[in-house]
């Protein structure tokens, strides 16, 4: 039966399905990141090659993987077409990030791409965000993006590994070995337990806390959102103390605390509690105090609003301050890995739909991840940090 279309004839499906193959193939590219210190990549080799293995092409800029330890000839052996250029990777369709793109990165888009990648409003400038709009780039950000239940899976897999690597530096900041009180995180017989106080009561929040009182730490969680402290007191037992922002015990809290870990997320937050700075004050002298949100504005008063220029780690007050931006960083192969693990099957679902246009008209949690599209802004969220208006984005979903 096979042959030709029409008048009887039939293509046979498994000819159907590797025309489909082709029609949909998507062209990714993966440039390098150039803010110092960034190591992360969107997709390891592994990654890399169930894509092409399913038909589509991908870009990845020589040099891209060895933060994380992957040679080029990884990504080769993967399938990928390894450039040496940033003008070449950057011609890709899809462009395929970690950071915010700069001015000079989308100067090298072509025009009507789409790039993916964070929002970090302390890299993202107002030139690279008029340029996207000028070249009509559709952008989607890892931060808003949701799944069918409205889960943020980016988010909530980059908040559990920096949980988990707050308790890691909070450990090595304490030792003697960097200048620290010389104390261990947690507790042994006959000597009292490290007292770590953890404000905000989501994903990072939780995964610290768990990884704190694994030590043997006694751990204090406060948030504003009550059923958030249920949902952590149910996981992690009734050893862990919750409580709202109540003046008195968050007062009393600092006042003992050995480390404070900041990970209250802001994205798309209409209300915003920052500690103040007498809190910070009152803590006791060698204190370890961690903000995880400072790529967010900070979730304490001394940490609000720190530029590129500004220390990363500082003492103030006594208190040993740890800024660090994206601090999955700190272990980024594993963030590489985890971010693969949700970037491979949203492209089989984007290739099988047929490109991101039609992704975004039938998968309502991604649509919720543009922030803009063919260069309107579509998100209030980011629109109004940049001083635009935002309209909804099924007012140009219908004109195209």
């Amino acid at each position: 039966m096979g042959g030709r279309q029409g008048k009887g004839m039939y293509i046979p499906q498994e000819l159907l399905k590797e025309i489909n193959k082709v029609n949909n193939r998507l062209l990714i590219g993966i440039p390098c990141e150039r803010i110092e210190g960034e190591r992360r990549v969107a997709l390891t080799p592994e990654a890399v090659d169930m894509l092409t293995d399913r038909g589509h092409r991908v870009l990845v800029e020589a040099g891209a993987g060895l933060g994380i330890n992957y040679a080029d000839n990884h990504y080769a052996e993967a399938g990928a077409e390894i450039v040496s250029t940033s003008a070449e990777v950057f011609q890709a369709d899809i462009i395929l990030k970690i950071l915010p793109p700069l001015v000079a990165e989308v100067m090298m888009m072509k025009p009507r791409a789409t790039v993916f990648s964070t929002v970090q409003f302390n890299v993202f400038s107002q030139g690279a965000f008029e340029l996207m709009a000028a070249k009509r780039i559709t952008a989607v950000s890892y931060e808003l993006m949701v799944d069918e239940g409205g889960n943020s899976l980016v988010l909530n897999a980059i908040s559990e590994i920096e949980g988990t690597a707050s308790i890691m530096i909070a450990a090595d900041m304490l030792s003697n070995a960097q200048g620290g009180k010389g104390i261990l995180l947690g507790g042994i017989p006959g000597v009292s337990p490290t007292e770590v106080v953890i404000i905000g009561a989501g994903n990072a929040g939780t995964v610290a806390a768990r990884a704190a009182m694994s030590f043997g730490a006694s751990v204090k969680v406060f948030d504003d959102d009550i059923n958030k402290l249920r949902a952590i007191q149910q996981v992690l037992g009734q050893g862990l103390f919750t409580s709202t922002f109540h003046p008195n015990v968050l007062q009393n809290a600092f006042c003992s605390a050995d480390v404070v870990i900041g990970a209250k997320c802001y994205i798309n937050m209409r209300c915003r509690y920052i500690i103040a700075e007498d809190m910070v004050r009152s803590m006791k002298r060698g204190a370890l105090l961690i903000d995880l949100r400072v790529n967010q504005g900070g979730c304490f008063e001394t940490t609000c609003g720190l530029g590129a220029a500004d220390p990363t780690v500082f003492e103030q007050y006594g208190v040993l301050h740890y800024c660090k931006p994206n601090v999955s960083n700190f272990v980024a192969r594993t963030t590489s890995m985890a971010l693969s693990n949700i970037f491979v099957p949203l492209f089989f679902k984007i290739g099988d739909v047929g490109g991101v246009l039609s992704m975004i008209q039938c998968n309502s949690g991604f649509k919720k991840g543009v922030y803009m599209y063919a260069g309107k802004p579509v998100n209030d969220y980011v629109a109004c940090h940049f001083n635009q208006s935002s309209n909804n984005i099924d007012i140009y979903l219908a004109a195209f």
